[in-house]
């Protein structure tokens, strides 16, 4: 895309364009911020995103911003199920952690869409925003933070912004960040996660599940019409055998390492499969500059924080930002910035580590970690103040 020079010069300036900085995009739709957003991809396929096998489960307050944005109305109500119930199984117990939406108050615990979906209806939202420029088919070269007053960014098409601030969400392996020389604490699970939906002959009853069995993680997450998003958490060896079955053993593997718990189950399209290497940035900004979603906090997937927290940032630091506008204060300057790293950090810090922590012991297969397992499923169960800890994050 060329553009003129006198439009290079910009309030926000946002690299990538998935579902966190889109969404940050949106948030500014009613103002007269001029925001530009970086993407390595075409508009063609941000418009018509491939199915990634994922499906993003949604709490109450996440969909309460997708609303704010204008953007939950226009997904098909037929397309977003509801989450009555979770329940944690540890090996082959049949006792269970359970979490029900009565105990929050609410109509049902979340929501699960399937991400292309949510992809798709923030970036059609987008199109709609008059003070939103998307540059495509473009990627950050460098970024200069030396000047005071503003931060520039080379691009790989030649072109030049000009920008009061820099706000990179370009995944978990962000190259913007690296270009800042900031570095991040990084876990790699040494796993692979293979996701896939299928269909099965028993009914899910708006329950989702966690299996953690002694040699593999096991989840459902309950979809339309008798179907379930699988995911399945094996070593690495593991999944190239799962990735290079024929569906039909493929079926009746899952069948098995459910222990027939779905009954008879079929694979509905591909199987995706992904690293497990979750990230936490060692700072999350620094001078005109500052990282959202996954290129400031790369979550686990085994509790369903990623997006949620990615929107939960996004709501931090918008926030700060139109108080500095109302202040009439730059709002590229530490002081403000400092402030949205704090209160992220409060946000993100207890739920990254104990997911790492919970994930670490439910696939440690030592005996004094197999019997702390079942001890700690039920101490959560019992104690009151500690299950209400784990039902806030879903309000």
């Amino acid at each position: 895309m060329n553009l003129k020079k006198n439009k290079m010069i910009f309030d926000i300036a946002i690299i990538g364009a998935g579902p966190v900085g889109i969404a940050f995009a949106c948030s500014f739709a009613k103002t007269n911020m001029k925001i530009a957003i970086i993407e390595k991809q075409s508009k063609t396929i941000l418009a018509n995103p491939k199915i990634d096998g994922r499906e993003i489960a949604l709490t109450h307050r996440s969909a309460d911003i997708l609303k704010e944005l204008n953007v939950w109305q226009n997904i098909p109500a037929r397309l977003i199920t509801t989450i009555k119930e979770a329940r944690v199984l540890n090996g082959n117990s049949k006792y269970f952690l359970d979490f029900t939406h009565q105990e929050l108050q609410k109509e049902c615990l979340g929501y699960l869409i399937p991400n292309n979906l949510i992809r798709k209806y923030l970036y059609k939202r987008l199109t709609n925003l008059t003070n939103v420029t998307l540059v495509d088919e473009a990627s950050c070269i460098s970024i200069d933070t030396n000047n005071n007053e503003y931060s520039s960014i080379q691009l790989s098409n030649g072109e030049k912004i000009k920008t009061s601030l820099v706000v990179a969400s370009d995944s978990r392996f962000s190259e913007s960040r690296t270009l800042m020389g900031i570095s991040a604490f990084i876990h790699d699970f040494n796993k692979n996660m293979i996701v896939c939906r299928m269909k099965h002959e028993k009914p899910h009853n708006n329950i989702a599940y966690e299996f953690f069995r002694y040699t593999q993680t096991q989840a459902s997450l309950p979809y339309i019409n008798k179907q379930s998003s699988i995911v399945t958490t094996v070593s690495k060896e593991t999944s190239k055998s799962l990735m290079k079955m024929n569906n039909k053993k493929f079926n009746k593997e899952m069948q098995n390492n459910f222990s027939n718990f779905f009954g008879k189950m079929r694979l509905i399209g591909k199987r995706y499969s992904y690293p497990m290497i979750t990230v936490y940035s060692k700072k999350f900004v620094a001078r005109r500059f500052a990282l959202i979603g996954d290129a400031a906090v790369g979550m686990h997937p085994v509790t369903a924080h990623g997006f949620n927290l990615g929107l939960k940032g996004l709501e931090i630091i918008t926030k700060e930002i139109k108080s500095a506008i109302d202040r009439k204060i730059d709002f590229g300057l530490p002081l403000v910035l400092q402030r949205y790293q704090s209160k992220l950090h409060r946000a993100a810090i207890p739920i990254y580590l104990s997911t790492n922590g919970i994930v670490s012991l439910y696939t440690n297969t030592s005996i004094p970690a197999m019997l702390a397992r079942q001890l700690v499923l039920r101490a959560v169960n019992k104690i009151k103040p500690i299950k209400q800890t784990f039902l806030q994050v879903l309000r």
